[in-house]
């Protein structure tokens, strides 16, 4: 199987194209954010606050960098656990953002707002956070600056390597690679 190159911002077809189990890299710009970013995010929604970036056909890269030591763009720079944010995906999913990439599972309730929404997830291996921050050609502090590392930032990544977790079908790699070795 071979990699699947791909360039921000995602449209539905792009994801659409996608499937569970493809190799990808990712160019382009992409957004950090974490569960208090998330939370923050979807308060000021329900407030009637826009949001600070416009989500349609993003990515959100679950990530709270380390900080950047002197001449480096930004700190190391690895995946956290997805399954944080899952409270509030659905109602960004509702605002347009079309994917996301983290590590570990997501809930059927995200499934099912991926699903409806023709979103994507990716995962991306965890310990690997200074190979990934090598890939990433710019940072940039876009809000919630007091939120410290988990405040959003717009990256701009080449080659960022991931896989398709979970695709705009639904199918999900947890699920079926585990079927595979059941006996």
């Amino acid at each position: 199987m071979g990699t699947i190159q791909i360039n921000t911002p995602l449209t539905k077809a792009d994801r659409s194209a996608l499937k569970a189990g493809d190799h990808v890299r990712i160019s382009g710009v992409i957004y950090t954010a974490r569960d208090a970013a998330h939370k923050r995010m979807t308060e000021n929604l329900a407030k009637g606050i826009e949001l600070p970036v416009e989500l349609k056909d993003q990515l959100i890269y679950y990530v709270g960098p380390c900080p950047a030591k002197p001449g480096e763009i930004i700190g190391s720079a690895g995946p956290t656990t997805s399954g944080r944010m899952d409270l509030y995906t659905p109602e960004l999913l509702n605002h347009g953002l079309g994917a996301m990439m983290g590590k570990g599972n997501r809930s059927e309730m995200v499934i099912n707002a991926m699903i409806s929404h023709q979103a994507v997830y990716f995962g991306c291996v965890g310990g690997a956070g200074a190979l990934f921050q090598s890939l990433i050609k710019s940072s940039e502090l876009i809000a919630y600056e007091d939120l410290g590392t988990e405040a959003i930032r717009k990256l701009l990544v080449e080659d960022f390597p991931a896989i398709v977790v979970i695709d705009a079908q639904g199918n999900n790699l947890y699920e079926t690679e585990r079927k595979k070795f059941k006996r």
